[in-house]
């Protein structure tokens, strides 16, 4: 594996070292955490402007909930693109400068809201397909993944930048169960 890019559990840890994901959650849980994703963010920054961040280098709310957006559907895309046509080669991509030439910055909370709603049912029948129909890809840097290695992926992402909202809200993760 040499070259490959560390992913998953080998990078976070397991559980998360920061979010606490769990990374043996089931197929099942893992579609359901994304497929909830759009009423999380709605409930967990209804409050919010969009523009609240950690710091003038982080991430703003609305960029979080726009990188999610952006996120589910490239990779649902992706997946489609070996489902459909065969294309099981897919390249790498760089969240920051996605962010810059989509100029997240100056995404309303209110848009980006709207782009996870739409993207995370794509993505869920995307790869509820995907899984039943067992794709696996070949990613340019991180080597072969199986459907259930992106879904696991992508949770683990909505999971994270969920918790990083509310670290930016200042809200606490209390009632709100690992997943698992």
């Amino acid at each position: 594996m040499l070259g490959m890019e560390l992913w998953g559990a080998a990078l976070y840890g397991d559980p998360c070292g920061d979010c606490q994901f769990d990374w043996r959650i089931d197929m099942v849980h893992a579609v359901v955490l994304v497929a909830a994703s759009p009423a999380e963010v709605d409930r967990r920054s209804r409050d919010a402007v969009g523009d609240e961040r950690l710091s003038a280098e982080a991430w703003s709310v609305a960029e979080y909930v726009s990188h999610m957006a952006d996120n589910l559907r490239n990779w649902a895309e992706r997946v489609q693109g070996a489902r459909l046509a065969g294309v099981t080669d897919i390249a790498g991509y760089d969240p920051d400068e996605l962010a810059r030439a989509r100029r997240y910055d100056s995404v309303p909370l209110a848009a980006a809201r709207w782009a996870l709603g739409i993207s995370a049912p794509a993505w869920v029948d995307v790869m509820r397909a995907a899984l039943a129909e067992g794709v696996v890809v070949r990613h340019a840097t991180r080597g072969e993944q199986q459907a259930a290695d992106i879904v696991r992926n992508n949770a683990h992402d909505v999971w994270h930048h969920l918790w990083d909202i509310d670290r930016v809200l200042g809200q606490s993760a209390a009632g709100v169960s690992r997943p698992g």
